[in-house]
């Protein structure tokens, strides 16, 4: 009994850890797995390095091609895909449905000008 006692801060301690650090870590990993392997062609994605480009070409499970100009493509690692710009953008409320309240700023009124 006298063991056990003492080997349970230990157990608390490594199910606080796996909570905390270890679970949400996976779940992240898992769903950035989810997101390489569901890529199809015309999504917008970002890379690890910053470029943005659309996808142009699955070429195979490993590799892909972006298209990051119009008649520039670049053939990239799947695994380098961080984010799907199209799923986040699709993601975020219609641009076009603006309330009323917000109406255009006046420029006679604007920044820098005194009244």
């Amino acid at each position: 009994m006298n063991d056990l006692a003492q080997l349970l801060p230990f157990v608390l301690i490594a199910a606080v850890f796996w909570f905390l650090l270890i679970r949400p870590q996976r779940k992240r990993q898992m769903e950035l797995m989810r997101t390489q392997r569901g890529l199809e062609v015309g999504d917008e994605v970002l890379l690890g390095s910053g470029i943005v480009g659309r996808v142009a070409d699955l070429a195979d499970d490993e590799y892909l091609h972006l298209e990051v100009a119009p008649g520039v493509r670049i053939k990239a690692l799947r695994g380098a895909i961080v984010r799907n710009l199209t799923e986040h953008l699709s993601d975020q409320a219609d641009p076009a449905d603006h309330s009323t309240s917000e109406l255009p700023e006046d420029p006679s009124t604007g920044p820098g000008r005194d009244h």
